[in-house]
C-alpha cells in the first residue's frame, strides 16, 4: 500500500481513473474468503487525506453527522443564529467553556480564542 509522497505521485500519474483504479493500483486491496478482490476504500482515502496533511481523530472528527463530508459552510438560520458544528469545534480540539472573542469586519466574523493573537492558525 502506497502512502505519503508516493501515493499522491501514483495517483496523479494515474490522472483520470476510476476510484476503484485508483485505490487497486495504489495497493489498497485484499482478498474475500471467497477469493474475490475488496477494495479498501476507507484506508485509501484516509491514507490520501494523510498524505495531503490532513490528520482525522479517531472519532471521526472529519465527518459531520451520519458520516456526511463537511462542507465548511455555515448558514445563518432563521433566529439569526450563527451555528458552527460539533464536527468543526472537535477538529480543533475545543472544549466546553473555551472562549473566543468576536472581532466583527465588512461581512465578515472571526473568532479568536481569548488569551490567542489573530495572526495562529
Amino acid at each position: 500500500m502506497l502512502t505519503g509522497t508516493d501515493l499522491l505521485t501514483k495517483v496523479k500519474e494515474l490522472g483520470d481513473v476510476s476510484k476503484t483504479e485508483l485505490a487497486t493500483q495504489c495497493g489498497y486491496v485484499s482478498k474475500k474468503k471467497d477469493g474475490s478482490d475488496r477494495v479498501n476504500f476507507t484506508a485509501f482515502y484516509e491514507a490520501l487525506l494523510g498524505a495531503k496533511g490532513v490528520e482525522l481523530g479517531s472519532g471521526g472528527a472529519g465527518l459531520g453527522k451520519g458520516g456526511r463530508k463537511l462542507s465548511y459552510i455555515a448558514t445563518v438560520q432563521g433566529n439569526g443564529n450563527l451555528l458552527i458544528g460539533k464536527a468543526y469545534t472537535a477538529l480543533l480540539d475545543l472544549e466546553t467553556g473555551d472562549e473566543f472573542e468576536i472581532k466583527l469586519g465588512k461581512k465578515a466574523i472571526r473568532l479568536i480564542p481569548v488569551g490567542g493573537s489573530e495572526e495562529e492558525d
